[in-house]
């Protein structure tokens, strides 16, 4: 029986089919002028909602699925690094598609594509900008007008961040898994020794100190501040045209899961935990020669955006102006680079 459960390993999601994606904590950037890729600094920690039933608002249990803390103005990229076989993965932001721009669907479609092709997009740090750009993904609450979801549908209802994975259809699966095999045994052969293979993730850095703690009492019910992602900075990141036909992949979805963002004062009141630390200072980062990188894949056509995510305007707009420092990184610093299951996370209505 296949298994259409979603897991928790660590903080890595685990979609039915073997589709990974991680939340990585990173530097925010200008929204002024396009940069290079910016570095991991940490995952974000991820907790099954159903595990807190007595301590989040009960929206969130009807939605079911996961919670991570993020800051105001905090920035994250999703690696998908870890991905066992050829899935199809729809990303929504406020159930707007963070591909395409149009309404969440529980379809694959190609015109305009709203699906990212794994395990060859290596991860996203943004909604598609086009030109071999993305606009960066940063945090925001609900109600200022400021996120994707508010500004291309006129409401911000849903928040979070929403996944849902399309396994190959069965027979292309089964012609897959035979070619894979079929290379792995000559790889075998040409070469005892084996070697890795795929893109490199941005290296992450150690994430500042800082231990769960406990929090005393039954923590309560209630309504919670809700997160969105609206757009910061633009990048040099392609998201890839698929390749393949649509009819090779299956036709319904193998899994889908809602994450809630979560401001860190309410982590710690739900969770008990500690919050991760405030966000790295971009300029300390850059003055101490850590680095940045760059990513290209010569075979892969870029997608070109798409009306709905065209005018999407970034959060400094609602939020004011950004007075942290800014230091582009020096040509030296930009690295060109050319990857036991928990319990099952718990679906609900959205």
């Amino acid at each position: 029986m296949t298994d259409t459960s979603v897991r928790i390993d660590g903080n890595r999601l685990t979609l039915p089919g073997g589709a990974a994606v991680r939340f990585v904590r990173t530097l925010r950037l200008p929204e002024t002028g396009t940069h290079p890729l910016p570095p991991g600094l940490g995952e974000f920690p991820v907790r099954r909602v159903a595990d807190y039933a007595d301590s989040v608002p009960e929206t969130w249990r009807a939605r079911g699925g996961v919670m991570l803390p993020v800051y105001l103005r905090e920035a994250m990229w999703l690696s998908f690094a870890g991905t066992r076989e050829p899935a199809a993965l729809q990303v929504g932001v406020g159930k707007v598609c963070a591909v395409s721009g149009r309404p969440w669907s529980d379809r694959l479609s190609r015109d305009p594509q709203n699906y990212v092709v794994l395990p060859r997009q290596p991860w996203l740090d943004g909604i598609n900008s086009g030109s071999g750009t993305v606009r960066q993904f940063v945090a925001v609450p609900l109600g200022m007008g400021a996120t994707v979801e508010g500004q291309v549908t006129g409401e911000e209802v849903w928040g979070g961040v929403q996944l849902q994975a399309f396994t190959l259809g069965e027979a292309e699966l089964a012609r897959w898994r035979e070619e894979e095999r079929r290379r792995a045994e000559s790889a075998r052969r040409a070469a005892p020794s084996g070697g890795a293979f795929g893109a490199a993730a941005p290296a992450m850095a150690p994430p500042a100190p800082g231990a769960a703690a406990g929090y005393g009492g039954a923590p309560r019910a209630r309504s919670a501040p809700t997160m969105g992602l609206g757009v910061g900075g633009s990048m040099r990141q392609e998201v890839y045209r698929d390749e393949r036909p649509l009819t090779d992949w299956a036709g319904r979805p193998a899994g889908r899961v809602f994450v809630h963002l979560v401001t860190p004062p309410e982590w710690r009141r739900i969770t008990g935990e500690a919050p991760p630390p405030s966000p790295v200072d971009r300029a300390a980062y850059t003055r101490a020669g850590l680095p940045w990188y760059d990513y290209y894949d010569q075979d892969a056509d870029d997608l070109a955006p798409t009306e709905p995510l065209r005018d999407v305007k970034p959060v400094g707009e609602w939020v004011g102006d950004d007075h942290e420092p800014w230091q582009a990184p020096a040509p030296g610093q930009v690295h060109p680079l050319g990857g036991a299951p928990g319990k099952p996370v718990q679906d609900g209505d959205w």
